[in-house]
């Protein structure tokens, strides 16, 4: 059986309904369920059922954007540095594998080569080396938390999309801003994601980070010309000047815009889609939707 942490969230949702059409034995669990942030709660469950594999997908990024970290700090570190660890420990002690839905918001831009940042490379934009939003500070202290652990794997997710309505879908996301901020970033369709999640398990790879991404990076500009040349919108979209603008005027704190390197889950035989194709086709799919 998997069991998924935080089941009734944008991410953990997304495993259950994997989970659910592929017919595989799992079991979601919401705060109301079970308080899985207490310690001796959560492994007296894990004791009474056992679960084959354990995944993490309960965290904090704020509503309606990470600018509400800024303002709910205590449930912010608790949800994305302090829970990991309080789940570490019990995983280490019931020998139980498992896994940690993470970012790559810990980065900013390339590495100074102009490459993107790999598993291996230290965070640039975090509370050791800021200034970062607190959201992305809190969740490189997550990945301290976890690191050296030897039953743990840590999925690195970026700015998430498909073809569904939701207001988490960065294609969605984009259609409701009025003015949008150019910048390069790498990005994750979700469903992916959750597949190449659970294939660095199946496939037995080592554990450890893993960015999962898809493949090459995009812009903003580009993202909006998609938009337009699929038919989803033919709105006229506004940029800012620069970031400066930007944070004058739409934001409260820094936002990461960065490119990962995926190398290493390509090794590993795990690569998702390259990026124009999977957010082209769900463009597509956005715009069956529309005119159904």
């Amino acid at each position: 059986m998997y069991l998924v942490l935080g089941s009734t969230g944008y991410i953990g949702s997304h495993f259950i309904n994997h989970f659910t059409e592929n017919d595989i034995l799992h079991r979601g669990l919401s705060r109301n369920d079970v308080d899985y942030t207490d310690r001796d709660t959560l492994i007296s469950f894990l004791r009474e059922n056992k679960p084959r594999f354990l995944i993490n997908a309960a965290g904090y990024t704020g509503k309606p954007n990470v600018d509400a970290c800024e303002s709910e700090k205590d449930e912010c570190l608790f949800g994305n540095a302090v829970l990991p660890g309080r789940i570490r420990s019990v995983c280490e002690e019931l020998g139980i594998s498992w896994g940690h839905v993470s970012s790559g918001c810990i980065y900013s831009g390339r590495k100074s080569n102009g490459e993107g940042w790999s598993e291996e490379d230290d965070p640039n934009f975090s509370f050791r080396s800021g200034p970062c939003s607190f959201y992305s500070g809190t969740k490189a202290l997550g990945e301290e938390v976890l690191k050296g652990a030897s039953n743990c794997y840590i999925w690195r997710l970026r700015i998430p999309f498909n073809e569904e309505g939701s207001p988490r879908n960065y294609l969605q996301k984009l259609l409701h801003y009025s003015n949008l901020l150019e910048a390069e970033n790498s990005i994750s369709h979700i469903d992916e994601y959750v597949e190449s999640c659970l294939a660095s398990f199946t496939n037995e790879c080592e554990p450890g980070i893993y960015n999962l991404t898809n493949l090459g990076s995009i812009t903003t500009s580009q993202v909006v010309n998609w938009i337009q040349e699929e038919g989803v919108s033919d709105q006229k979209f506004n940029f800012f000047k620069n970031e400066e603008e930007f944070m004058n005027k739409a934001a409260i704190t820094p936002r990461s815009n960065c490119v990962l390197d995926t190398a290493k889950s390509e090794q590993n035989g795990i690569a998702m889609r390259p990026v124009e194709e999977a957010v082209c086709d769900s463009l597509r799919k956005m715009r069956k939707q529309v005119t159904v």
